[in-house]
């Protein structure tokens, strides 16, 4: 039996994610067994990721509910800066926060989590660039691969993608 069989797993997505970002953890995630579900914001079908890499979403924000999934991933890039100009796609991160559900954003998805305020008095980590952005929505900041606190994960950059994966299926198993 696979480690993450039964688990299911949403993948938000918005035009110029971070390839590998996105890429990287859904074929993971599926690898492991779990149930993957591309959630775009409803600006269209299939979105472009930064270096040309295409996903063709299975639906949309407004059209699921936390209480769907295990686990909510948002992958970096710019992206995350066009997820929340959605009201659904922040609901959904925070309805997810409410049920105790495992976020993983990475890179500058900590965009994600500071608008749908959820970072107050967390440990998390990002790209530096929107260290300040998360220092100013109540988060501690750290320098590291990997942070996990509570149900919250949050990893750098591409390079940071295995301990993130790694991360994410451990929490997974634990529940």
């Amino acid at each position: 039996m696979a480690e993450l069989e039964g688990k299911r797993i949403a993948v938000l997505a918005e035009d110029e994610y971070e390839d590998l970002e996105l890429h990287y953890p859904l074929l993971r995630m599926r690898e492991a067994g779990a149930q993957v579900t591309v959630i775009g914001s409803g600006s269209s079908q299939t979105y472009t990721g930064k270096h040309g890499l295409s996903i063709t979403v299975d639906t949309t924000a407004d059209h699921v509910q936390a209480a769907q999934f295990d686990a909510i991933i948002i992958p970096g890039g710019w992206a995350p800066d066009r997820m929340r100009r959605y009201d659904s796609m922040v609901n959904l991160v925070r309805q997810a926060q409410e049920q105790g559900k495992i976020i993983a954003a990475i890179c500058h998805a900590g965009w994600m989590l500071a608008s749908a305020e959820i970072v107050q008095g967390r440990t998390v980590t990002s790209v530096r660039a929107i260290r300040d952005d998360l220092r100013h929505a109540g988060a501690e900041w750290v320098d590291r691969e990997v942070v996990r606190d509570g149900n919250i994960i949050t990893s750098r950059v591409p390079a940071d993608l295995p301990a993130f994966c790694r991360e994410i299926i451990r929490a997974l198993t634990e529940r």
